[in-house]
């Protein structure tokens, strides 16, 4: 790979995204495009919410670029059915930012853009820890087709404080950067750090210090999750495999099991899985008493340190890798169920309170 056009293609996502933003800002104001205000949220004000538009057009022309020049040429699946797909999750979460559409309408084009991808050949492979591996076969297509539905809502969910998804979604394509490292993989690593590229140019105007300018809206939250989720799919035409979905989880343990909470906790209270509520991880820490900013760096923190061990099980293999994937499937399940069990009680101490007041 020409390391130079590696550089030009970072330059211009990063770029594009960061130039684009106060671009997408004045055409918000003009039109009086903002953020509405529902259950998820917790900002206050008017602001944009279509910064996803930049972080779409950042990454899809620093991908075209390289793929134009063959710095691509070595993998397997075709990069721009993956272009394709983003820009319609895109389109779709953008129309939704702008009129609010039904879950069940919302679901079709994420559909389409997953059957797209996986007809581009992304797809998982086999099930693998460490040197152990389980062809899958013909279960591949519905197992990927799930994965990368179920990712892409489940990102979608993080977008609730400045910062947050943005945030994340770095953290877990540059954790994906690593595994690629292992493997030799340079193409996929080249896509890893354009799509990080992209969403840093955002940040810049998304982060909570001293205040965000611009929201990524579900047009940019939803493409981050499904991008996220098509990422650990890239293979190599040589010998060089997708990730094990195991491990492509476990980088986005924060997510999945903060969706899978929501799920458990509707379905509990006979309410939709789809229905909007003040509960995730980040509205859970808020009400401990933590502030948005810090509750973004308890996020962030702890993304970091499931990151570093899912890396350096990957790197060090063997009976120690296996226990580290282990350990950070563990500390997932230990902080979900410290921060449901610590709520529970504080919404009980908060009507106990309310009832003696009366």
């Amino acid at each position: 790979m020409s390391y130079i056009l590696l550089a030009i293609s970072l330059a211009v996502s990063f770029l594009i995204s960061a130039l684009s933003m106060p671009l997408i800002i004045y055409i918000s104001n003009k039109l009086k495009l903002y953020d509405t205000v529902d259950e998820r949220k917790v900002h206050k004000g008017n602001i944009s919410r279509l910064g996803g538009i930049g972080i779409t057009l950042a990454f899809s022309i620093s991908v075209i670029i390289l793929h134009a020049t063959g710095q691509l040429a070595s993998l397997k699946q075709n990069l721009l059915f993956l272009v394709i797909a983003a820009i319609l999750i895109t389109t779709m979460g953008i129309i939704d930012d702008l009129v609010t559409l039904p879950a069940k309408t919302k679901i079709i084009p994420q559909i389409v853009a997953a059957i797209l991808v996986v007809a581009g050949g992304y797809k998982f492979s086999n099930i693998s820890i460490g040197v152990y591996s389980l062809n899958i076969g013909l279960f591949a297509y519905p197992i990927t087709l799930l994965w990368i539905i179920g990712v892409t809502n489940a990102v979608n969910l993080l977008d609730g404080i400045d910062g947050q998804c943005g945030t994340v979604s770095i953290i877990c394509a540059l954790t994906f950067f690593f595994f690629f490292l292992k493997e030799g993989n340079e193409a996929a690593m080249a896509i890893c750090l354009c799509f990080s590229c992209a969403i840093l140019g955002f940040l810049i105007f998304n982060w909570p210090i001293p205040k965000a300018k611009i929201f990524m809206g579900d047009g940019g939250s939803q493409t981050l999750g499904f991008v996220l989720s098509v990422l650990p799919l890239l293979s190599s035409k040589g010998s060089l495999p997708s990730i094990s979905i195991i491990y492509a989880a476990g980088i986005l343990i924060i997510p999945i099991f903060d969706t899978f909470a929501a799920i458990w906790r509707r379905l509990r209270e006979h309410r939709s899985i789809g229905s909007p509520d003040r509960f995730h991880i980040h509205h859970k820490l808020m009400l401990f008493g933590f502030s948005s900013n810090m509750t973004l760096l308890i996020v962030t923190i702890f993304q970091l340190v499931l990151s570093i061990f899912l890396c350096a099980s990957i790197w060090l293999s063997g009976w120690i890798g296996a226990f580290l994937l282990l350990a950070t499937y563990i500390m997932g399940i230990v902080l979900f169920a410290v921060i449901h069990y610590t709520k529970e009680a504080k919404i009980n101490e908060s009507q106990v309170t309310k009832k003696a007041a009366k």
